[in-house]
């Protein structure tokens, strides 16, 4: 039973479906959030050769996610940090243009809305159906693009989105870069970058969600060769910069100069913390063999599990209804589509059921560590509640 390494969250004792937001954490990460303050306490300023240790572990951890992809890891303490500092790299004046889609996560929406008021060109293309997404991006892309950003899984839905090399064969073929956002694809669907036909993309994504690493868990994947400077740049990308020289690219002496790979898109001074938790976490899901491949069967088999129950109660479809999609293409929660998906949230949590919801639409978000009496009896409770 995993349930017995989640303890401190107290999994067995509550009815936790929101594993698509934010899973529980295993208990070792408690201890190796003490060990990075006894780090702190006993090195004091030389903490941070012990604490690039841990960053090492977690670059490591990602890379396996994405099937051991080549290209650097960046790693951030959010994916909007990331996202801004690729943003900032891009040769917006020659390419004032973006391309994205209306079902994006609120770190690209809020960012990209903002830009257009700064006079860049946005290009929105409709999220749903989700079957021709790629397509219709891809025909969106053109000379003046600077970078289409797009999921891989759209988060209100939980529905994968196929066919993305289509995206990157049109970036390629007009200069523009590719950003995809695999936040709710890691770790609950196994993702493999060059089976995808990503390898020239740019993945974003973190540890908050199905990785159970936590807050201050993000990373930036970056394609092999790129040699983008950012404008958003911190001071220790300098840490690594070797070869002064060399670190300058060729650019004249006064040139600000970036450390090599992962280190071109450092900031500065973070909470090493996280870091210490994510390690111990990765280390934790390889002794446990909670690959991605057995949680994708795991959780196939929960949410298969939740949507039969509830359509088990009977409900009528104007109050409640399945998201509807192949089964296939649903990655890690259940979304009901119903007109009072907030009022039902908050009268589930009521009945001790945690839950969330986007709009309209209800999610119920089943984790490894979750027993099947525990999802029929968070359904019984929503059957209460709608009856």
């Amino acid at each position: 039973m995993l349930a017995q390494h989640y303890s401190r969250f107290r999994v067995s004792e509550r009815l936790l479906l929101t594993g698509h937001s934010h899973q529980a954490w295993p208990d070792l990460s408690f201890e190796a959030q003490q060990r990075a303050w006894l780090d702190a306490a006993e090195f004091v300023d030389e903490k941070w050769d012990r604490a690039a240790e841990q960053a090492a572990h977690v670059q490591a951890g990602f890379r396996r996610l994405l099937g051991g992809a080549d290209g650097d890891i960046a790693l951030g303490q959010n994916t909007h940090e990331l996202v801004t500092r690729l943003l900032s790299a891009l040769p917006l004046r020659e390419r004032p243009a973006l391309v994205t889609t209306d079902g994006e996560f609120h770190t690209i929406r809020r960012q990209l809305d903002r830009l257009a008021e700064e006079g860049l060109t946005i290009v929105k293309v409709a999220a749903r159906p989700a079957d021709t997404l790629a397509e219709r991006l891809a025909k969106a892309v053109e000379d003046r693009t600077a970078c289409v950003l797009v999921s891989t899984v759209l988060y209100e839905t939980a529905e994968i989105v196929p066919g993305l090399a289509l995206v990157a064969d049109a970036c390629e073929r007009h200069g523009a870069a590719l950003l995809v956002d695999a936040y709710h694809h890691l770790n609950v669907v196994p993702f493999d970058v060059s089976a995808l036909g990503l390898e020239r993309a740019f993945v974003v994504g973190g540890g908050y969600k199905y990785c159970q690493l936590g807050e201050g868990n993000c990373f930036l994947r970056v394609p092999p060769g790129c040699t983008l400077r950012p404008v958003l740049t911190g001071w220790f990308s300098e840490f690594s910069a070797r070869d002064r020289a060399a670190a300058a690219d060729g650019r004249p002496e006064q040139s600000v100069e970036y450390g090599p790979r992962a280190a071109r898109w450092a900031g500065a001074t973070y909470d090493p913390v996280s870091h210490y938790r994510a390690a111990a976490v990765f280390a934790f899901h390889v002794e446990h063999g909670l690959t991605p491949d057995r949680l994708r069967d795991i959780s196939r088999r929960q949410v298969g599990l939740l949507e039969a129950e509830f359509e088990s109660l009977g409900i009528d479809s104007a109050i409640a209804r399945v998201e509807p999609m192949p089964d296939e293409r649903r990655a890690g929660f259940l979304a009901l589509r119903c007109p009072r998906a907030a009022d039902h949230c908050r009268q589930l949590r009521q009945r001790g059921v945690f839950t969330d919801s986007r709009g309209e639409l209800l999610r119920f978000g089943p984790a490894p560590y979750l027993s099947d009496v525990q999802l029929r009896d968070a359904i019984r409770a929503l059957g209460g509640i709608l009856r």
